[in-house]
């Protein structure tokens, strides 16, 4: 049996390690970046703005889960505005907070969202932007590019992992011996995080490494590794029959 180690936090590898589990793929869990809320932010009223924008699972519960709680009728006003998802586990993500999107672009990508849009729809509107601390800031800036404002609302932080002293030597034991066969990231920081844990620079020649898309290969071309192995859509489904497909 082949072996994937999976960097995605604990409470967030499920799917990833059931896709990969019906292709008879081992795995590994190894997360190297932890999610936790930021406290402090406050939802502004919204008839001012045409629309929102949410880019990740993380950035739907992390706003949803306490105005749920807060502010029962959130979801109707938040449906009065055009609610725009970066893809398929976004949408959903929201759909369990009876929140409705827009259409949904071909590629789970930001800059595939950003180019669906009209500039005209933009231009001399207000906006919305649900983000983490460690966005890359692509749909501000598009938005500002068209002539539209955008106001940014940090609900969630991304930080490195600290697993404890013997399971760095562990997966480091495992990477050296051979037996782990691929790597996969599944965003910048949960590659970054991998190599600044381990302190090393490069890989066996034998272990394949596997992306969710082409922002997180940019991360690790930025760091002279390779991306053997992308998907042809970011969802944990494409991603494992991509990685099977690899290593069989």
């Amino acid at each position: 049996m082949k072996t994937v180690l999976v960097t995605r936090p604990k409470d967030q590898a499920g799917s990833l390690i059931a896709a990969l589990s019906k292709f008879n793929l081992g795995c590994e869990l190894f997360p190297t970046i932890e999610i936790a809320a930021v406290p402090g932010w406050s939802l502004p009223g919204l008839s001012g703005y045409a629309g929102i924008f949410f880019t990740s699972v993380n950035s739907v519960n992390y706003l949803c889960t306490p105005l749920q709680k807060d502010f029962p009728e959130f979801a109707r006003e938040i449906n009065k505005l055009k609610v725009f998802a970066v893809g398929v586990k976004t949408a959903k993500a929201l759909a369990k907070f009876n929140i409705s999107t827009e259409e949904l672009p071909s590629q789970a990508y930001a800059t595939d969202l950003m180019a669906m849009i009209k500039p005209e729809e933009i231009q001399n509107n207000k906006f919305l932007f649900i983000r983490g601390t460690l966005s890359l800031g692509i749909i501000p800036a598009e938005i500002s590019k068209h002539g539209g404002l955008c106001d940014e609302i940090t609900v969630y932080e991304n930080k490195i992992a600290t697993p404890p002293p013997d399971e760095l030597v562990r997966i480091k034991s495992l990477l050296e011996q051979g037996k782990i066969d691929c790597i996969v990231f599944t965003s910048p920081s949960t590659a970054i995080n991998f190599f600044q844990l381990l302190n090393i620079q490069s890989l066996p020649e034998k272990t394949k490494v596997a992306s969710i898309g082409t922002t997180t290969s940019g991360a690790l071309t930025d760091m002279n590794i390779a991306t053997d192995i992308m998907p042809d859509y970011s969802t944990s489904e494409g991603l494992a029959e991509a990685i099977a497909n690899s290593l069989y």
